[in-house]
């Protein structure tokens, strides 16, 4: 009789004992599977949205006051739009957009409102709300939003609403009209509008913002440098720069394609992406490392009751010659069937309660991911060795004397 017939009986013999230990190894693996399935596509949710919260970046002349981020580029000092394609050239990672802008306050009639030239495309691209107000394109694939280290782990994480669509034209004609500034002037989308000697159609009335573009009227770079008369000239250069490139030194890359600039960012945003990101990977983490300590004292458990239960059985094998290498391979191998249909078990189990608990539980669309099944089986193999290592080495030191006296 050899080991694989012996293992086969002991399992088939004791069909209770051997479901109540798969059942603990296989619902450990399916928390963990199910915990860390959503845990992905939350982390991605989360790196995402706080990704899209518009241009975190700011290039400004080396003169300008950078007192108030979203004000300095207001009648700021200029330098060349030839520095936007420095940077585009650059193709360093981490950089998502640029928006190139011209500002300068202007007078419509007797309201002081905020003129503001744009590169349409780059523009919006840098302000996924402006999408709210129908505003249409060829989407614009997100150079970042997650790191690349939670992008290995599965599918990507999909928000339509943050999706970025371009305006690939705005006709020197053309103006768009922050909220506040619509309303001060009592225009509407389709209405016309005169400013520094020129008229304008509004091409769309954006949605409120709470931020200073409110104020603002938006029309094409190259037209509000014509019509300001400084040539090719841009007052700041708005970036959206992704949380872990800025943590990895994005902002010293910048200033080192750019010396003669001052390079800003808001550091609140950016410190709130970047914790928002660590604590998600810690509590996903502590969650791994919970589970593991509860699924391996649950198996640990049901070895020991498997040990005590067969003491009898042990002596007699210890008494009839069998070494104490074959117990522990004989014990050893029962953990390690246990730990495979377990992490199999729990990896099924715990997918199918992610793809149904995560649309209905967090919002969110959960794909099974493939890599996870691996990582179960390997867990679960880990789980059962370690919770079984204790009991069985107690089972080889038994003494079959002292066993053969309780017969």
């Amino acid at each position: 009789m050899n080991l694989r017939t012996i293992l086969w009986k002991e399992l088939w013999l004791r069909k209770s004992r051997m479901i109540s230990g798969l059942l603990a190894i296989t619902l450990g693996i399916a928390v963990i599977v199910a915990i860390q399935s959503v845990a992905s596509v939350s982390e991605r949710a989360v790196q995402i949205k706080l990704d899209n919260l518009g241009s975190n970046i700011l290039v400004l002349p080396q003169a300008a006051s950078v007192d108030d981020y979203y004000t300095a580029d207001i009648d700021a000092p200029t330098f060349p739009e030839d520095y936007v394609e420095r940077l585009a050239t650059s193709m360093l990672p981490g950089v998502d957009n640029l928006s190139p802008k011209l500002t300068r306050r202007v007078r419509i009639g007797s309201v002081p409102v905020i003129l503001t030239g744009i590169l349409p495309a780059n523009e919006l691209a840098s302000k996924p709300i402006w999408q709210s107000a129908g505003l249409s394109g060829a989407a614009l694939a997100a150079a970042c939003g997650v790191s690349p280290e939670v992008v290995k782990q599965g599918p990507s994480y999909i928000d339509e609403r943050l999706q970025r669509k371009a305006i690939t034209t705005l006709a020197p004609t053309e103006v768009l009209l922050g909220s506040v500034a619509a309303q001060r002037l009592n225009l509407r989308t389709g209405g016309r509008v005169t400013t520094e000697g020129r008229e304008f159609s509004v091409a769309r009335v954006l949605p409120e913002t709470g931020t200073i573009d409110d104020d603002r009227i938006f029309a094409h770079l190259h037209v509000v440098q014509s019509l300001l008369g400084t040539g090719r000239q841009v007052s700041a250069i708005e970036i959206m720069g992704c949380c872990a490139a800025i943590s990895d030194g994005l902002l010293g890359k910048l200033r080192n394609i750019l010396p003669d600039t001052r390079i800003t960012t808001i550091g609140q945003i950016v410190n709130t992406q970047i914790e928002t990101n660590r604590l998600m990977a810690r509590i996903s983490l502590i969650m791994l490392v919970i589970i593991v300590l509860v699924g391996a004292i649950s198996i640990a458990n049901y070895m020991w009751a498997n040990v005590e239960e067969r003491r009898r059985e042990i002596g007699t094998l210890l008494t009839l010659g069998a070494t104490r290498g074959s117990i522990y391979r004989l014990f050893f191998a029962k953990s390690i069937v246990l730990g495979v249909l377990g992490g199999i078990g729990g990896y099924v189990v715990g997918t199918l309660a992610a793809l149904i608990l995560g649309p209905e539980l967090a919002g969110l669309s959960v794909q099974p991911i493939p890599i996870y099944l691996v990582w179960s089986v390997l867990i679960s193999l880990v789980i059962a060795v370690l919770g079984s290592w204790y009991p069985i080495r107690r089972a080889t030191r038994l003494d079959p004397a002292s066993i053969l006296q309780e017969f």
